[in-house]
């Protein structure tokens, strides 16, 4: 399958080729990189966000990873790895011998399994235990890592190259806690030089690495604003090099290739915004018929008009356009906004009107309070609901969804690999990340028979009918897909390779011209 399309790069008009190629006099000089993502965690056992997982993509190696635009992974930290005698229940890799940690310690067998046994046993609200349902034990011995899986896992491949299964020294990690320091042990591309919570990483070629990136890139100065306004502006008085995840909407509608004075690369890619619901008992959305009447009164196209001008498309279903499964669930079941619908929904569920209900978003996460205050004002036109809307820094509103603090939050979805089980799974099984207490057998049948083939076009029957499920209970509502947008100063190449829908922030590929 394709998950990503193809790249679309708009770049500086005559540009010879000659020109793209590194200088080595630059070799060294520091490439500054700004976006608006955040770090929850530098441990990979208490992170499971984007901002968090790029810094990992180049400080920690997984067994395997995912090359440019590839869509299956390849060995990294593995000389190789494969289902054992063609069953989808035990996985296993043989470890590189010539990898070592930044204390010059060889990495073993047994810091792989350390790795992956402390991610879920510490099981951090924040973290991606939940991404490692169907691992039951992991043996090590030798050079040989063996996974037993619980069921069968065509996709557990995929999970082992991402974020999750990033190797940490098992001297330098305690095995029941998070570790709590500024410091990052990790055998990637990049040494983590220093570090400064909210404000930068700078990144440094780590010389011992060993794997499938043969070119261990520019030293880097990673720098995290507030806000893509902050971003901008950082950018505008050239601050940084590179621009991306996020400016402002306004900005990026307006971004013009022939603009001599920067390269723009913009591509299709599967990053979602959804809606998520606190169905706990208690709350004031636990009955569905509550949720299916919000389901009527959503207006994607609104939202990506006048918050995002465009740079978004509305999205209904889980699964994103371009990738196997998608469907248009919530538009087959909620076509057009229907206030009477909705209120003959409530009357049915005997709540008192107007439902109150509160809803949460991360402050500087790109258009989040313009987006909450509109769907605010669409839900509350209609007389049937009164929205709280209120905004948390990034690492306080995880751990409020992640705790049912929250009747409603959105969040941006990234695929953590390319495959559409990573917007199933993860977001509405039993005990998902997203923590939104809904659960349902059927669901759960649907993930699990999808992940039972190899061939992965044949899942397609089951995600199709779990989106539809999904449109029926509504424990999370689709809001829209966005582009990739990477902006980058003249003398910088490499900025169409750093995204692209596959999970891994390839730094390494950003060079001096």
């Amino acid at each position: 399958m394709r998950i990503l399309a193809a790249v679309l790069v708009l770049a500086t008009a005559g540009v010879v080729g000659w020109q793209l190629l590194p200088s080595q006099g630059n070799k060294n000089k520091t490439i500054v990189v700004g976006t608006t993502d955040t770090i929850t965690s530098l441990d990979p056992a208490g992170a499971y966000d984007a901002g968090s997982w790029a810094l990992f993509s180049n400080v920690f190696q997984s067994l395997l990873t995912f090359e440019p635009g590839g869509t299956q992974p390849v060995p990294d930290a593995a000389k190789n790895c494969s289902f054992v005698a063609g069953s989808l229940r035990t996985y296993r890799c043989e470890l590189r011998d010539d990898l070592a940690f930044p204390s010059g310690r060889a990495v073993t067998a047994q810091d792989v399994k350390y790795s992956f046994d402390r991610i879920k046993k510490i099981n951090s609200d924040v973290g991606p235990a939940a991404l490692l349902s169907t691992l039951a034990s992991v043996d090590a011995r030798d050079r040989t890592v063996t996974f037993h899986l619980s069921s069968p896992d065509a996709t557990f491949p995929f999970k082992v190259a991402t974020g999750a299964g990033a190797i940490v020294d098992a001297e330098r990690y305690p095995a029941d806690a998070l570790r709590q320091d500024t410091s990052a042990d990790g055998t990637g591309p990049y040494e983590l030089a220093s570090y400064t919570k909210g404000a930068k990483a700078v990144l440094k070629p780590n010389s011992r690495y060993h794997g499938a990136i043969k070119n261990t890139g520019t030293p880097i100065e990673l720098r995290y604003y507030k806000d893509p306004t902050a971003l901008n502006s950082a950018w505008k008085a050239k601050q940084v090099d590179v621009a991306t995840r996020q400016l402002p909407p306004t900005v990026l509608a307006g971004l013009n290739a022939s603009d001599p004075g920067q390269r723009v690369f913009e591509a299709d890619s599967s990053e979602t915004r959804n809606l998520y619901f606190n169905t706990h008992k208690g709350s004031p959305l636990h009955d569905a018929r509550v949720r299916r009447a919000i389901a009527w009164l959503v207006n994607r196209e609104q939202l990506a008009g006048d918050v995002y001008d465009g740079t978004v498309e509305p999205l209904y279903s889980l699964i994103p356009t371009g990738i196997i499964g998608h469907t248009t669930s919530f538009f087959d079941t909620y076509p057009k906004q229907d206030a009477a619908k909705a209120r003959a929904l409530l009357a049915e569920a005997g709540v008192s009107l107007p439902v109150r209900f509160t809803y949460g978003y991360g402050i500087g996460s790109g258009a989040a309070e313009q987006e909450a205050n509109e769907l605010k004002r669409q839900l509350e036109a209609s007389g049937l609901f009164k929205v709280d809307v209120k905004g948390y820094e990034w690492t306080d509103f995880q751990k409020r969804w992640a705790t049912g603090k929250l009747d409603a939050y959105a969040v941006g979805w990234v695929a953590d690999y390319p495959d559409p089980d990573t917007f199933t799974g993860p977001l509405v099984a039993t005990d998902a990340t997203m923590n939104t207490g809904y659960s349902d057998k059927t669901v759960d049948t649907y993930i699990r028979s999808s992940q039972q083939y190899a061939d992965r076009g044949r899942s397609a029957t089951d995600f199709r009918r779990l989106q539809g499920r999904i449109a029926e209970d509504v424990p999370v509502i689709p809001l829209w897909q966005s582009k990739e947008y990477v902006v980058t100063n003249v003398d910088v190449s490499g900025g169409q390779y750093l995204s692209d829908g596959n999970g891994v922030f390839r730094l390494w590929q950003l060079t001096w011209i």
